[in-house]
């Protein structure tokens, strides 16, 4: 196993670049080894310090026919289908630099290892920010949101990532550097890869670098939760859906997520506004108000009370004691989210899109709820899992007909089958 760590030392070059799987700090192995199949641990963790020595170490992969498990800080590791026989693991996360930064187009290209919250940072100096929300923003990578999906809530206002990708950078199977798009707002050139790159975990290629449009920050900000029977909250979501209101984040919350956030009892619909004071204060009133007169109770949260409660609401779903619980990522028409809601005991489904987060500790109730979401053209899919759950139960839950052309894209840019095996839908 120590072969292949010595074959690629010479390539990246610098001290620890190359670390055999032994000398891995321990919670970085149990967190890799949540996206393995038991049995054969990677030889080693390999973290090129630039696109090319990744495309270098790419390439001796594919010519030795080693088995590759892509990742960026490792947060979303333990995400999708369980990899199989993987020989290294290649991080990102040394790969992280400012390639541009457009401020009067909106458009910034970074690498796919810098951090989220670093990326925010860099807009937030200029007053301009990335507009979606990931699960654990501190940790998470450019590479590895893009690659999984993760928009969260602002969907609701600015869409999916698909929809603020303007081009990607990427390293193929066989180890060549590919492009994809620009880095203008608008580009029509080539094939629209950067869709299909999105939420691929890893399985076609790997990111390197990535362009986006971004928004000027919002004025003011200000979140309205109502809360009480589920018959009501759902008639005030499908009111504030044909209103003239328009919320950046529109969330409809389970009865013991509202009430572990201390938010009241029942469901909830926790609604934000952002734009200048005026219409911030005009319209979180009107939706108070449109609550109160369906005999909801309702409150208007503003300022640090409000960051933290949008900060807080997705640690109610992921931070829990790895290996314990059941995440999973949904889908349903919008109509169908508050009696899925009822189902379950924490959840949350964004208003807009009908996507939601659902935390189980029962395996039996992931295969219910899956029956209930597809029964209203939707899906559930097992984001994270205890290792015996995900060998047992088929985690992405596809039922569509386009598995077919999903293998034959999936032979097309990786036919050696080396990068990250297994991950995806059907196994791919």
């Amino acid at each position: 196993m120590k072969a292949i760590a010595s074959s690629l030392a010479p390539i990246v070059g610098k001290e620890n670049a190359v670390c055999l799987w032994e000398n891995i700090e321990l919670s970085h192995q149990e967190r890799i080894q949540q996206a393995l199949v038991s049995g054969i641990s990677p030889s080693c963790v390999v973290y090129p310090q630039s696109q090319e020595e990744l495309a270098a170490v790419i390439a001796a992969a594919h010519r030795q026919n080693w088995r590759v498990l892509t990742c960026g800080s490792r947060s979303k590791l333990n995400w999708g289908g369980l990899v199989r026989d993987v020989d290294v693991v290649v991080s990102t996360e040394c790969i992280n630099h400012l390639v541009e930064h457009a401020v009067g187009d909106l458009t910034i290209t970074v690498e796919a290892g810098m951090k989220f919250s670093h990326l925010q940072g860099i807009l937030a100096a200029h007053r301009q920010f990335l507009a979606f929300d990931p699960t654990t923003p501190e940790l998470a990578t450019i590479g590895g949101i893009v690659a999984t999906g993760d928009t969260g809530s602002l969907r609701q206002r600015y869409g999916s990532i698909r929809d603020q990708l303007l081009g990607i950078t990427f390293v193929r199977a066989d180890g060549q550097i590919a492009k994809a798009g620009g880095r203008v707002v608008k580009n029509v050139a080539g094939y629209d890869l950067m869709k299909l790159f999105t939420g691929s975990y890893g399985t076609l290629g790997i990111i390197t670098q990535v362009t986006f449009r971004v928004y000027p920050q919002q004025e003011t900000s200000a979140t309205v939760v109502l809360t009480g029977k589920a018959e009501v909250v759902a008639a005030a979501a499908a009111t504030l859906k044909n209103s003239a209101l328009t919320p950046t984040q529109a969330d409809l919350l389970s009865t013991k997520l509202v009430s572990s956030l201390g938010l009241g009892k029942g469901l909830a619909l926790m609604t934000r506004f952002q734009n200048i004071s005026e219409s911030v204060k005009a319209q979180s009133h009107r939706m108070l108000q449109l609550g109160q007169k369906l005999g909801l109770d309702g409150a208007i949260y503003s300022a640090g009370d409000e960051t933290t409660l949008w900060q807080r609401l997705p640690e109610q779903i992921h931070n829990s004691v790895p290996g314990s619980v059941i995440t999973c990522k949904i889908g349903v028409i919008p109509t169908a989210a508050v009696e899925v809601l009822r189902q379950v005991e924490i959840g949350l489904i964004h208003f807009g899109s009908g996507l939601g987060l659902l935390k189980f500790e029962d395996q039996n109730q992931v295969l219910q709820l899956r029956d209930i979401c597809q029964s209203n053209a939707g899906f559930l899919s097992i984001l994270t899992a205890p290792h015996q759950v995900k060998q047992k139960l088929d985690v992405w839950g596809y039922t569509g007909n386009a598995l077919q052309v999903m293998h034959r894209i999936k032979e097309q840019f990786d036919s050696k089958n080396i990068l990250s095996p297994g991950r995806f839908v059907g196994g791919i």
